[in-house]
């Protein structure tokens, strides 16, 4: 008899809903939007990371820990992939690229790249897939970004840390300050440091091969 809203109704509905938008992550399904995910390691890598497939794997495996299922590889070239390739042809433009709180980095992955718009959008934060600002968080003394590669995201053969497999003082690989905003600084750093590696969202299904 009372104007009250049923409580039951409004649980379904919030449980439908719920179905649709899984927010325990704040990350919608691809059939919603489709949208690529710039995410830092949950911890600071020294230059030997394995190679590129140990790198690759600590992407995946940190991104599958919290529930994202696209695939994410490493932000850095090596000795048979471009920075620039990682990504498919047909996904370089018109996707943002999106923190893990789904904020926009980039307009696209094409802008990382160009020399008028290759800057990160101000005051939107850079998460590792545990979730910390890494711009803000001590567990990243350093605040430098590995990638190995020209502005254009070409390998820099010299300057990868000996295919990311080197950690010695004397080696070096190419980095690049977060705080400047672009990822693609030119600044050559020991392979000795640890610094920030990036995992970006290649593909929501997993690759053919």
């Amino acid at each position: 008899t009372g104007g009250g809203v049923p409580p039951r109704p409004r649980t379904d509905l919030q449980q439908r809903s719920g179905s649709l938008l899984p927010e325990q992550h704040g990350y919608p399904t691809p059939s919603l939007l489709f949208q690529l995910h710039l995410v830092a390691l949950n911890a600071p890598q020294t230059g030997n990371m394995r190679g590129i497939r140990g790198a690759d794997f600590l992407c995946f495996q940190q991104a599958r820990a919290v529930g994202l299922k696209g695939t994410f590889r490493a932000f850095l070239s090596s000795k048979l992939q471009d920075l620039y390739t990682i990504v498919r042809r047909s996904d370089r433009n018109g996707f943002p690229i999106m923190n893990l709180k789904n904020q926009v980095l980039f307009s696209s992955w094409e802008s990382i790249f160009s020399e008028d718009s290759n800057k990160m959008r101000e005051n939107v934060p850079l998460y590792s897939f545990d979730g910390r600002d890494i711009l803000r968080d001590s567990a990243w003394p350093e605040k430098m970004v590995w990638h190995g590669s020209s502005q254009k995201g070409h390998r820099q053969m010299d300057h990868y840390c000996e295919t990311w497999r080197a950690g010695e003082h004397a080696v070096t690989g190419l980095a690049s300050s977060l705080q400047s905003g672009r990822l693609l600084q030119q600044t050559p750093s020991s392979c000795s440091g640890s610094y920030i590696v990036l995992c970006i969202e290649n593909a929501f299904t997993s690759p053919s091969k």
